[in-house]
This record gives C-alpha cells, structure tokens and sequence, in this order.
C-alpha cells in the first residue's frame, strides 16, 4: 500500500455516518467525542510510519474530516486530546492510539505492553496509580482500525431461513472449536468462517437435525493483558473491542477487509442449507476493564459516556458485569452505537438474531434493571431489529440482576431453573417430580404469566459456561488446573455427579461407562422432548470431554476443540440425538406454541397434558409434594394441540406417553387404562436402544433404573 498523500490536508468531511467511510476520491472519518478538544486521525503505512491528521471541523459533538487518497484496506486510529482528570471522569490521552468504534475491520492483536495502558500500571511500573497518566505510545502495540469498501456483496439466492420459534433447535457453537480437528475440513480452513462453511460442516450440522447455529462471540475481541501475560488468551471471545468488526483470527482469506467478505459467505452458505445464524453478542462491558485496565478506544475518547462511573468516586467504575466495567448503554450515543451495530449485523451481514451476554446489564437505567427503560424500548419499536430472533441471558452480578421470567414479549430467555432442575432430577438431587413437571411443559410459572409463550424458554443443560454433558457424568468437582488460577475460577455448583468414580477414566468400567452414556441420553431426551426451545452444547451429541474443566475460558487446545474421532467411539450418543431431532421435527405435540392447562380441549374428552404416578392413576397432590418421588409420567395429547395452523386449521398429531425415572432401582409402572389408549408401542428406550414391541393399557411395565422411556399411543378410543 502506497504512502498516504498528506500534502493536501483533509476536507472538512461530513458528521455522518460514524467512523470511516470509504470513497473512491476521499475516505470520510467520523468520532463522536463530546469532551474532546483535538481529534488526531491516525494513517499507517506497511512499515508502521504513522501519518497524524487533525479532524478539522466539529459538528454538535462530532469531529470529521474527509482524507483524499486514502483505499480500503487502510490502517488507521484515533488520538484524542483533552484533559487527564481522573478523579472528574476524564482520561484523555493522546499517546495512546484508539480503536475506531465504528471499525468496520481491525488489523492485529494486542501486545501485553505497558503503554497500553493510558495511567501507570502498578503491576508492570514501581509506584504505579491509575491516576498518573503514562505517555509512552501505545501505537506499536495495540490492533488498528481498518477502512473497508462495503461494496455490494453477492447475496444472490440468500434468504433467511425464518424459522418459528416453536421449530428451533440451537446448535451452541464456537468457529475456531468447531472445525480445528475436523478431519474433512481442508487445514487451512479450519478455525475459521470459511472452515464452518465448509460443506462438511454443513453436512454434519443438516445430518445432525439441528436448525440455527448460535456462534460465540465473533466481535472483534482481544485477550486481557494479564492472560498474555502468564502466555494464556481469551478463548471464548467475551472482551470486545469493536462492536462491528467480524473477529480478524478467524479470517482465512485476510484482515484489511477480508474478514467482512469472507463472514458474508460463511452466512449465505448457511442459509442455503437452511441454517439460521445467531450471533452471542457482549455489548454489557469491553476490553478495556476496569479503572486499571488499558486504554483501547471508549476510555479515551468520552469515558464517562460509555460507561457506569462509581458517582461517589468517578476515577473508578461501576461493575454489574464481573469484568471491570459496564458499558453504559443508558446513554443516548451509546445506546446509538449498539443500534447501529446491530442493525448492520441483521442489514448488511444476515444474521438471524442475537444471544445477549449478561442482557440484564443492558437493561440498567442508572443503576436499577429496568424492562421498560430506553434499550428495550429502543429494541421493540425497531422495525428491523423486532423481526429477529432475541434471546437474554437473564441475569448480571448486579444487586436485581437475575430476572428470569422478567422479559419483554419479543424476548427469549436461557432458562437456568431448567437447567438446574434436569440435573439434579437425574443425579437424584431433586426433591420430588413437581418442579421437573413445569419445567418440561414449558415453565409456565415463569413465563404464562405475563401472556409469553412456551417457546419464551431456552432450554438447555449444559452450555460453554460450566461441564459438557459427559463431564456432567464423571466429574462431582471441577478440575480447573490448566487455566492457571489454582483451581479457584469456575464454579462449585455444578450439580453433576460422578456415579462412584472421579473422571472419564472411570468409563473403562464397561457398566460404568454404560451408565453414564444412559444419564447423557437421559438429560438429552428429557430436554429435546421437552416444550420450549432446545438448546444444544456442540460436542455434547458425540459426548466431548473438557477434562473436568468448567470454565474453559482460555483453552484454545484439545479441551476445547470438538474431537471428531469419538464419532465413532460413542456412535450410540450421536444416534440418539439425530434420531430425537427426527421425532421432535416430526411431531408438533412436543413443539407447542401455547401453554398446556390441563384440562379437555372438547368435553369429555382427554387433557390436552396428564401426569402419572407410577400407579397408572393421575398424580394426586400428595405425590405432586412427595420428595422422594423419582418417576413421573407425561401423557401428551396430539388432539389437545390448542395453537392453530396458518389458515386456522386445527393441528393433529399422535399423542405418545414419556415416562423419566431417576430411581437407581428398576421399577414396574401400570400404564394409564383404556380411556387414553387402546394401546402403547414403544418408541425409544434409553436402556435399551433396539427395544420394541406393545402393550396393553393398564399393563404392567419395567422401567430400568435411571432410564427414560417414551411411548406411542395406539387407536385411542373417541368416547372412553
């Protein structure tokens, strides 16, 4: 790239859009930076020669200017000067080179250097305060911003998929995991968008039955200092740096601009297969941390904007995030910039929806969560935005943080009271089958109540945060060595259970490893047959192991990679969930749009839902309390479907009969009598994977211990 001309000094730009937009004559730059009292726009050249230029107008609180020569694929930064005054909220500092919000593309990573950071670090400098500005250049050290041509990118053929909430299935999912060994990926792929949209992953993922991938953080993140430091990064990607930039380490074709083109075609090969992307997005906090953390971009360019300072000391911050900061999307320019960013992801990237990391922060308006405050008024009147899929993460570390159930209707929430109660049902924690009754009939308790719907639910039992499934069989503890924290990160309430021996070397016990698969497929059943939305850990189908880890954060290795070898050593697992994913897409009675009420949907007729004690009669209120009770009976009527088809059709289906017991012994059920069948056929037994054959109603049925049995109804009587 030639030298930046700079005998000409910039125009005077336009105010907007924001950051840098690139023409043929003259690349515009943008910076909201209210406080500021000079803007500098940084240009570097292949040998790092940095070309400084003031921004030579201001609009409102806007500085701009427009650069002539400058081409895509430019490097550039800003400086910002104004005052140093910590203790007012103020940390301006020019020596330090800042990441464009507005980024497009970032070029580079960052280098654990002391000049990142915009006041003397006290771990890196002797005498070091977080109030003493440090004024060595952070130029040689930091990522820089990228000018990107956004031309027209063929989208020819791409439609989004659309798919209905109540017809989800999520696929969690990490693009550097995903594909690092997967043996018909091509090597130089892998790890990146182009290795996902490979047709081999796309085969795997179609073959698999699954039908949106949710990807982990792909903004354009950096690993924290102190990780770099001890020769560790951040894996997972929750440290953002550029809200609109595609993540450059997964880029096979280039990182000035590339990235951007090569996202784009990762998503349309997607949705030819009829795949929906979600994207897990981190607009709750940044890179930068907190009050000691380095100057990347927002600290230095409006501090106090961006983000929740503590009233009482304003050099330090408020943190609801366990990062260091909270971004502050309260204010007017912030909220503005999270807009913008994720309407470009939907507009001109094709994304299908957004997972919100730590949503309750978003919802902060000063210091309380508040569901009718400025973000999610913002999100439910945009006319692009409410067409996508929304789903929270419902909680922050915040005093009022956890607000499962508190959503508003266009939103989708992960559901962790799912979560614990299918674990400790299955490791025979549980007290009883009540809680466990709510939750695989959609947790109307949680979310009936303000006129939501079942599919409001994310349900899932594991996720990246905390074991995988086989984990969740082996471990009672977690084994967080390897991250280098003395085993103190992660959690201790993991609700696993061992079943007698510490580790997945207890799997070459043949009944051990027998039962263990057995609860996986437990957990799995319960959940994909179970109303609400599906939500799948990567790998868990084929039964990955991270060793014990919990907390995986910075294992960019084996512990994290999906091992696609045990395919073939546990074969039974990744039968089991195509063969579920098959009966789920097959039968709208597990896939309700509305809640069930438990009662006829005609006179005289059968419950839309029935519970059974293992007596064959319907559960009475003293079992409902019984907290010793470990089987349960689920009777769903495919007559009882009370939603409706597109041109108001009644839907039909099959009603089938799933039994869930966690006993360790085996156990004889009476199955329900003639008013709700003529007949059972067995459909799938996770004790038995070639079982098979009928029985009569009232019949006497052996459920092996710890097993989940599930029942077709046959020729059932109209009349009783």
């Amino acid at each position: 790239m030639p030298r930046v001309d700079v005998a000409m000094e910039p125009w005077p730009g336009h105010w907007t859009p924001l950051g840098a937009t690139y023409d043929p004559e003259a690349t515009n730059f943008a910076l909201w930076a209210p406080e500021a009292e000079q803007v500098e726009v940084c240009l570097f050249d292949e040998d790092d020669t940095e070309t400084r230029l003031v921004l030579p107008n201001r609009t409102f609180d806007i500085w701009h200017g427009s650069v002539p020569g400058v081409r895509a694929g430019q490097r550039y930064g800003f400086r910002v000067h104004g005052p140093w005054d910590p203790e007012k909220g103020h940390r301006f500092n020019p020596a330090k080179l800042l990441t464009d919000p507005y980024a497009l593309a970032v070029d580079g990573a960052l280098t654990a250097h002391a000049a990142i950071y915009g006041h003397v670090r006290p771990s890196l400098d002797t005498g070091g305060d977080h109030r003493v500005r440090d004024d060595r250049d952070s130029a040689p050290y930091v990522p820089k911003s990228v000018v990107v041509d956004v031309h027209p990118f063929d989208w020819r053929g791409d439609a989004p998929p659309r798919v209905p909430w109540a017809e989800t299935v999520l696929y969690e999912t990490h693009v550097r995991g995903f594909t690092m060994r997967h043996p018909d990926v091509p090597e130089e792929l892998r790890g990146t968008y182009a290795g996902l949209a490979h047709p081999a992953a796309i085969e795997y993922l179609t073959s698999l039955g699954i039908t949106t991938v949710e990807l982990m953080p792909v903004h354009q993140y950096v690993s924290e200092p102190d990780f770099l430091h001890r020769g560790s990064l951040n894996y997972w990607g929750y440290n953002t740096l550029a809200f609109f930039a595609p993540h450059n380490a997964y880029s096979s074709s280039g990182t000035r601009g590339q990235q951007v083109d090569e996202f784009k075609a990762m998503v349309r090969a997607l949705h030819q297969a009829g795949l929906e992307v979600i994207l897990d997005v981190v607009y709750n906090h940044t890179a930068e941390q907190g009050d000691g953390g380095p100057t990347l971009s927002y600290r230095g360019i409006a501090n106090e904007a961006y983000y929740h300072v503590d009233p009482a000391d304003r050099s330090r911050y408020l943190d609801y995030t366990g990062t260091g900061n909270t971004f502050r999307v309260a204010h007017p320019a912030v909220l503005g910039l999270v807009m913008d960013s994720l309407r470009y992801w939907v507009s001109e990237m094709h994304v299908d929806g957004f997972r919100f990391d730590l949503a309750s922060a978003l919802a902060r308006s000063m210091h309380d969560v508040d569901m009718l405050g400025s973000f999610m008024t913002v999100i439910g009147q945009d006319p692009v935005l409410r067409e996508v899929k929304l789903i929270a993460e419902p909680w922050d570390v915040g005093p009022g943080g956890y607000q499962v159930g508190e959503f508003p209707h266009l939103w989708t929430e992960w559901n962790d009271r799912y979560r614990d109660s299918v674990r400790d049902h299955w490791r025979g924690a549980a007290a009883g089958v009540r809680d466990l009754a709510f939750r695989l009939s959609g947790s109307s308790d949680l979310y009936a109540d303000d006129r939501r719907r079942p599919y409001a639910s994310i349900n899932y039992v594991t996720a990246h945060d905390g074991f995988t499934m086989r984990d969740l069989v082996s471990y009672d503890r977690k084994h967080n060595e390897a991250n280098g924290e003395q085993n103190r990160d992660g959690t201790n309430d993991n609700r696993s259970w061992n079943h007698g021996i510490e580790g997945i070397a207890g799997d070459a016990d043949e009944a051990l490893r027998e039962l263990r698969v057995r609860q996986i497929k437990n957990m799995l059943t319960t959940m994909l047959l179970s109303t609400g939305v599906p939500m799948l850990l990567s790998g868990d189908e084929l039964g990955r192991t991270q060793r014990g880890n919990n907390n995986a954060y910075c294992q960019d290795n084996e512990i994290s990679w999906i091992d696609w070898s045990l395919a073939a050593d546990h074969p039974e697992l990744l039968e089991h969930v195509r063969r579920l994913l098959r009966f789920r897409r097959a039968h709208p009675v597990v896939r309700q749009r509305r809640f069930f009420e438990g009662v006829p949907v005609v006179d005289g007729g059968r419950k839309d839902i029935a519970w059974f004690a293992p007596s064959g009669a319907e559960m009475t209120e003293a079992e409902w309390h019984d907290g010793a009770l470990r089987t349960l009976g689920m009777y769903l009527n495919g007559e009882g479907i009370r939603s409706r088809g597109v041109r108001g059709e009644p839907i039909l289906d099959e009603s089938f009969l799933l039994y869930v017991h966690a006993g360790a012994e085996d156990v004889d059920v009476r199955l329900p009598g003639r008013f709700w069948a003529r007949s059972y056929e067995v459909v799938l037994d996770t004790a038995d994977a070639g079982a098979d054959g009928r029985h009569r109603p009232a019949a006497r049925v052996r459920l092996t211990g710890r097993s989940c049995l599930l029942l077709r109804v046959i020729d059932r009587p109209r009349d009783g």
